[in-house]
């Protein structure tokens, strides 16, 4: 049976607590519905959200890095090896049996030493029978009994093949002088005085066809001349045909080889294909270690990543390359801005303060129970997105299925508030630079790249003694970044307000947008809580005075 294509849903950059949420819940929803749902972050969490992953028995998503497949998610041909001791003759046999028109050699550990395919086999049967004087004359005398289906009646460790091969059909005693068999390996009948004659004259080895038995006097001169004797189950024609499919394939594979590692991009390794003329590649972990093998087939054939975007619609904010993948549903609470797709997708775009309130929205649609400790965690995703409804953007309904959820959750919503922002406001221990990549969103404006972090504190007045440090930070991080205006808010649900500090080449501008009051420098900003419905729109609104034509 195959395995169910996963889909991957995610929040998106510098996720917040209701990403993450949002994400874990919709994955359960999905997966009760029998789509096998991953949730995914695309970045590190907020001490927040690590607080109520943990509160309420959650692990941390995934972390998912780009849209595209990696060759560890894709469809490869299995890892049919062999190692280099194999004979060629087995080799042929293991490929006809898988059907494949190569085989990768390895070690005990299954690290990937080289290559070998029916091209090279065919190489040995087809071309001069020179080429295999050298590879013959390594040949244990195992590996012929077991490639010429024989018996090894003698060996011998002081015996010496040349590699090359003589049959002799005629046995006249007088005639076997005029053959030259000095070191090589002598296919001969069942005659005794001729087999005597050549072990005598010096033969490396000698293969015995038609014969059940091996006289005593050969293997007397066998074991004075250190002539070893196998016994062939072939005929003389079969005998001298499979002899030179005797040898171990380490003697033939290829050792310079072009393989791909199975945490590279199916894209990248195509475009890497185009430079190369090979039919198949051997694909590796990080331990070198033989895992499949990939052709052009596979790559034209792998299907895109199934996405579902939540708490987020733009394609900025979302996963490395999300335009590569097929993103099939959007939940999110935002304005719609650079979203479009090639095919239809089912998008529920809703005016509420948290995406968290429509995922609960969806489960009720539904009829389906959540879970007390789901409850609890999307309740804390209401209440931090909502900033304890202080947020312009808290709707009726965020308000209500905050009631709903805490039911099933058995909390106090007050007492769970409280909980929350005093645990997860403490930043004593955290940079400024730090601060600013929390929760930090990237707008295109005007062509003026716009930066906005939002970080909750216990006491938004108190920090503005650090409003040097602070400003430095954000300089800093604007010109690491490319960022015209690097805005960094904090903001204090206690207090009902926030702090605006900024940097960059437009600073001024953020002045502009949220003024000081007379003969005071960062003006704590009253009931400044949205960086959606107020923050962003009072910074667009000067940048477009100025950059909009």
């Amino acid at each position: 049976m195959r395995k169910k294509e996963p889909v991957y849903i995610t929040g998106h950059r510098h996720p917040d607590t209701d990403s993450i949420a949002s994400s874990i819940a919709y994955a359960f929803f999905k997966r009760s519905m029998g789509v096998y749902a991953v949730p995914c972050r695309l970045g590190a969490l907020n001490d927040e959200t690590r607080y109520l992953l943990s509160r309420f028995g959650f692990q941390e998503p995934v972390l998912l890095q780009d849209a595209r497949m990696k060759l560890s998610e894709i469809t490869l041909d299995s890892p049919v090896c062999i190692t280099p001791d194999t004979t060629i003759y087995d080799t042929l046999r293991i490929m006809q049996k898988d059907n494949h028109a190569y085989c990768g050699v390895v070690d005990e550990r299954r690290h990937l030493l080289g290559m070998v395919t029916k091209s090279d086999l065919a190489v040995v049967g087809l071309a001069d029978t020179a080429m295999s004087i050298d590879i013959l004359a390594h040949t244990p005398a195992e590996n012929i009994r077991k490639t010429i289906n024989g018996t090894v009646v003698y060996d011998d460790d002081e015996a010496y093949i040349n590699g090359k091969v003589s049959i002799i059909a005629m046995t006249e005693l007088e005639r076997l002088e005029n053959f030259d068999v000095k070191d090589r390996i002598v296919i001969v009948g069942a005659n005794t005085e001729a087999q005597v004659k050549l072990i005598r004259q010096g033969a490396g080895m000698m293969i015995v066809v038609w014969s059940d038995q091996i006289d005593e006097k050969v293997l007397s001169a066998a074991r004075e001349y250190h002539c070893p004797i196998i016994r062939s189950g072939y005929g003389s024609m079969n005998t001298s045909r499979y002899l030179y499919f005797a040898p171990s394939v380490e003697r033939i594979m290829k050792t310079k080889l072009i393989s791909f590692h199975s945490n590279e991009l199916a894209e990248d390794v195509g475009n890497k294909m185009l430079k190369s003329r090979y039919r198949v590649y051997p694909v590796v972990d990080q331990e070198d270690r033989l895992v499949g093998y990939i052709s052009r087939y596979h790559i034209m054939d792998a299907r895109k990543r199934k996405l579902i975007l939540v708490d987020h619609n733009e394609f900025s904010q979302s996963v490395n390359a999300v335009d590569r993948g097929k993103v099939l549903e959007v939940i999110d609470h935002h304005r719609i801005n650079d979203f479009t797709t090639s095919q239809p997708v089912s998008f529920r775009n809703e005016i509420v303060g948290s995406t968290a309130t429509i995922i609960a929205t969806i489960f009720r649609e539904n009829q389906m129970l959540l879970p007390a400790n789901l409850a609890g965690l999307l309740l804390g995703a209401v209440l931090s997105d909502t900033m304890n409804f202080h947020s312009p953007t808290t709707t009726e309904r965020d308000v209500s299925t905050a009631n709903i959820l805490a039911a099933i959750a058995d909390l106090d919503i007050e007492e769970f508030a409280e909980e929350l922002f005093t645990i997860t406001s403490n930043q004593k221990n955290v940079s400024y630079s730090d601060m600013i990549n929390q929760d930090r969103k990237i707008y295109e404006i005007h062509s003026c790249r716009l930066s906005i972090s939002q970080v909750i504190v216990p006491s938004a007045k108190e920090m503005r003694a650090d409003a040097r440090e602070i400003t430095g930070a954000l300089d800093h991080f604007a010109r690491k970044k490319q960022i015209d205006l690097a805005v960094l808010v904090l903001t204090s649900i206690l207090e009902n307000g926030s702090v605006v500090y900024a940097g960059g080449n437009r600073a001024s501008w953020a002045l502009e947008a949220f003024p000081n009051r007379e003969e005071e420098e960062y003006t704590f900003q009253d009931n400044l809580l949205s960086r959606k419905q107020q923050i962003l729109p009072a910074l667009s609104s000067v940048i477009g005075e100025y950059m909009g034509g």
